[in-house]
């Protein structure tokens, strides 16, 4: 498969700034899959990182997939979620505290059909990577201070 690291890296700085500029009305959907925004902690410089994200509902959470199109890293987001699990979602012009955390076992046997649904390129990026690529639970959090 060829690399194009750097096609993702420039669809996903369009997709965030007009996000942001547009206070959602343009970036919340990309061929008919819904994003959010997360804003999370840099777990190193303690500066806020925001990554557009592909998510499906579950109730009030909003659930989110880590795949790194498939990468066999984790993605930077979810690095930092694991050292500090508080963060800020947009959904469209709708602003949520969140306190994230990965789904146990049950939950994800539960979810990953919705989430194929969604985005049917999961199933690859499963096949293709050596590591176990986590499902995020983003909780509405209303007593917890976003980044």
């Amino acid at each position: 498969m060829p690399n194009i690291r750097w096609l993702l890296a420039l669809v996903t700085r369009l997709q965030r700034f007009l996000y942001l500029k547009t206070d959602g009305a343009i970036g919340a959907s990309l061929g008919g899959m819904r994003i959010l925004l997360l804003t999370s902690v840099g777990r190193r410089t303690g500066h806020q990182r925001i990554a557009p994200l592909l998510f499906v509902e579950d109730g009030d959470r909003f659930v989110v997939v880590a795949s790194n199109a498939g990468d066999d890293r984790d993605p930077a987001w979810w690095l930092n979620l694991e050292a500090n699990a508080n963060a800020r979602v947009q959904v469209r012009g709708e602003h949520y505290d969140v306190l994230a955390r990965r789904a146990d076992t049950e939950e994800e046997e539960r979810l990953w059909p919705r989430l194929i649904e969604a985005y049917a390129p999961y199933r690859d990026y499963r096949r293709r990577t050596g590591r176990e690529i986590p499902i995020v639970l983003l909780e509405r959090a209303p007593s917890t201070t976003g980044p």
